[in-house]
């Protein structure tokens, strides 16, 4: 159910809907209007108190107590809240609700609530938030004033108690100024809880753009705002969005979205590659080559431009290659020559890739170690099938790591001697055990392969596996395609000692 708060905009009524059903369906109108406007994914915010209990009646009425009147006069009773969660629902948005006593989570339960919110001032408040852990709604929990400590009981309370969980990083105070919003700490929680989507409850001030667009910056989710619609009687606080501020902080947001792009991957188009050839330099000889001849270094040199289909300067110097000429060239004429892939090339581009993941996953290997490419049908299919492996301990017992680039398979095979745990740290895999089927792994799952269990795995984005075993035996592998199995080992694999 974590799909619910993947790039969810939450409006919360300002002043909870001012103590008024006909103000509050006017907010969720302006709230529906952006959502078809922009094509989000949009929820309206209500408040719960049980007023009754949730003020001690020695101060009920005070005007001098802060909060107590601004409650007492937005109160609305339960069938004016059930015809706001109507509407809500009938604008096909998303009905979230902040509950601050227990009575109130049973009436969100009653009311339909989709999602439950939990303030950040009741973030220790443990009754209440066992109370919401009983109701098995997704919730998200507000941060303000929590220290990182504080948010890692708030994890490690619901995390596996509801269905599903998120945070919102959030500055409690009203109006939030630049230099203590800290968006960093956003990037912080993502990292630190990958498997907790991570937002950001802004209360800048309505004018202040940069605070979305920070948090969509540093990958926020779930964005929220305080939202009101000012008229004669109504005057907004000084960190809730009127209808035109709500549109340009949506606005602000979608253009973020655009600008940071989809993914973490980078779109690389025709377009720009023929912008940058058009300030390469191309390779020119400076005297006669006869077709079948060597191109030297000492009879080449590097100007632009660099002409389509020419060999560039960067090619011609990477490669390192033994080029002979296929034409004959003429003093100053351009080559179009090309060299077909050389395993060292390919072996370095494995590499690199590997690399790239461990350095991605934050995984150090340190010094001693063995590099082991399996290639089980050959180096130009290694991005199709293949592995690396990070041999670190060979001893009675056995501890490698197993890196698997996107998209990668390993054929299905068998160890009679080793017997194997697979502990996922990284990424995504999934193993097809002969007895068991297909097991999909998350990061922090293990999996006993026995001695004799045929098996394969695959993964979609990449994975980094530690694999913990009895003595690893080289040629202990057996393959079920016979194509790989009459091989030698040596000839499907390729050692390197170093990167």
């Amino acid at each position: 159910m974590s799909e619910l708060f993947d790039r969810l905009y939450i409006f919360e009524m300002a002043n909870n809907h001012e103590g008024s059903v006909a103000h509050g369906l006017k907010i969720i109108n302006i709230v529906a209007n952006l959502a078809k406007k922009y094509q989000i994914k949009a929820a309206v915010k209500l408040q719960l108190r049980e007023l009754e209990t949730f003020i001690h009646p020695d101060y009920k009425g005070r005007q001098d107590i802060k909060h107590i009147k601004r409650f007492e006069s937005a109160q609305l009773d339960f069938q004016d809240l059930e015809m706001l969660v109507k509407a809500i629902h009938e604008h096909h948005l998303t009905s979230i609700a902040t509950p601050f006593d227990e009575f109130s989570v049973a009436n969100c339960q009653t009311l339909g609530i989709q999602i439950l919110k939990l303030a950040s001032c009741s973030a220790t408040d443990w009754p209440l938030m066992s109370a919401m852990v009983e109701a098995r709604k997704p919730i998200i929990a507000s941060t303000g004033g929590l220290n990182i400590s504080d948010i890692d009981h708030l994890v490690s309370f619901f995390y596996k108690r509801v269905p599903a969980f998120a945070l919102m990083h959030c500055v409690s105070l009203y109006p939030t100024p630049n230099e203590r919003i800290h968006m960093n700490f956003l990037g912080k929680m993502i990292r630190r809880y990958p498997y907790v989507k991570v937002g950001y409850s802004g209360h800048e001030s309505p004018e202040n753009g940069m605070g979305v667009a920070a948090a969509v910056a540093k990958g926020a989710q779930l964005l929220e705002r305080h939202i009101g619609l000012p008229t004669e009687g109504v005057k907004l606080n000084s960190y809730s969005l009127d209808p035109d501020q709500a549109d340009r902080w949506v606005s602000i947001a979608e253009e973020m979205r655009v600008v940071c792009g989809d993914g973490d991957h980078k779109f690389v188009g025709e377009d720009e590659l023929v912008s940058l050839r058009e300030l390469q330099r191309g390779v020119y000889v400076k005297q006669q080559v006869m077709k079948g001849a060597p191109i030297l270094d000492d009879n080449v040199f590097f100007a632009m431009p660099c002409v389509e289909s020419q060999l560039t300067s960067g090619e011609f110097g990477r490669l390192r290659a033994k080029f002979i000429a296929t034409q004959d060239y003429v003093a100053g004429g351009a080559i179009y020559e090309r060299t077909e892939s050389d395993t060292i090339r390919v072996v370095r581009q494995i590499l690199h890739d590997a690399k790239g993941l461990l350095f991605e996953a934050g995984i150090a290997l340190g010094e001693d170690y063995q590099i082991e490419i399996s290639h089980h049908y050959g180096l130009s299919r290694f991005h199709e099938v293949g592995c690396i492996l990070i041999n670190l301990v060979n001893r009675e017992y056995c501890y490698k790591l197993l890196i698997m680039l996107p998209g990668q398979i390993h054929p299905s095979h068998l160890h009679q001697q080793k017997e194997e745990t697979f502990y996922l740290l990284w990424g995504d895999i999934t193993v097809n055990l002969q007895d068991l089927g297909k097991v999909h792994m998350k990061p922090g799952d293990k999996l006993l392969i026995h001695r004799g269990t045929l098996h394969d795995f695959a993964t979609e984005s990449g994975a980094i596996v530690a694999e913990i075993s009895t003595h690893s035996i080289a040629g202990d592998s057996y393959y079920a395609d016979k194509e790989i199995a009459q091989l030698d080992p040596i000839q499907r694999k390729t050692f390197v000692e170093n990167w």
